[in-house]
């Protein structure tokens, strides 16, 4: 399986950190984060990579290059002008040859196992899984409700009709990293920015099976300073690592 990894972002709510250097290439426990992301995907037997790039992205390119050093092979999608989640992969689709791929975003530092996430995407036999977690603050991150067996109804209350769904049974957060099959960017505009998640809605209104993995262990969304801080901790207390 193939992955990309969101990293075009500005990252405005963490400045002044990024007003010269790129959000993926901060350091967490003197790693860049985009580097933790790369790891994880290596653990889980991932070796084809792009990256999405937009602000300051050359210096992404140069920090990480072919991937070489890490036994990746990483190839970039260059953005000249931002295109949103969805948009961002709508650009790179050629490089996924019509096969379900991994996305992760640029700023989650997480410990999933995305060895077993894979299988169990193959096994369920849905277009999409989003790893999900738990978390008090769901819905202001974005509500994943899903029934019994994990199977996902409504994002941010969008998705099957409510009077026809089966019981709800869970509300979680979407965690960041997903797989989804090519065929759910076919509606994906080319000249605007957009958000998987509108795809991922739609999907749910026709009837398309999406399923939610579970997350129990570590993550974070470094997206501001004082969760950078945060992580920064984290990883020096031993909360987060991963074994490679």
């Amino acid at each position: 399986m193939k992955a990309m990894i969101l990293a075009a972002g500005l990252g405005t709510r963490l400045r002044p950190l990024t007003e010269t250097v790129p959000k993926p290439l901060l350091p967490v426990g003197g790693t860049p984060l985009i580097v933790w992301n790369l790891l994880l995907l290596r653990v889980g037997g991932i070796r084809d990579v792009i990256i999405n790039l937009h602000y300051l992205g050359g210096m992404i390119e140069k920090a990480l290059g072919d991937g070489a050093r890490w036994n990746m092979r990483i190839a970039y999608s260059h953005e000249p002008e931002l295109r949103g989640t969805g948009g961002g992969l709508k650009v790179a689709e050629n490089f996924f040859e019509g096969e379900s791929f991994l996305v992760i975003n640029g700023d989650t530092l997480i410990n999933a196992d995305v060895a077993a996430l894979q299988d169990f995407h193959a096994s369920q036999g849905g277009v999409a899984t989003l790893v999900v977690r738990d978390d008090p603050h769901a819905a202001q991150w974005g509500a994943v409700e899903s029934d019994g067996q994990e199977r996902i109804l409504r994002i941010n209350g969008q998705g099957w009709d409510r009077g026809s769904s089966p019981p709800l049974a869970h509300t979680r957060m979407f965690a960041g990293l997903h797989i989804l099959h090519p065929s759910l960017l076919a509606n994906v505009p080319t000249d605007q920015p957009s958000s998987i998640i509108d795809s991922y809605t739609q999907a749910l209104a026709d009837g398309s099976r999406l399923l939610g993995f579970v997350h129990t262990g570590y993550w974070s969304d470094v997206g501001t300073v004082e969760r950078y801080a945060q992580a920064q901790a984290d990883v020096e207390a031993g909360l987060m690592a991963l074994t490679v």
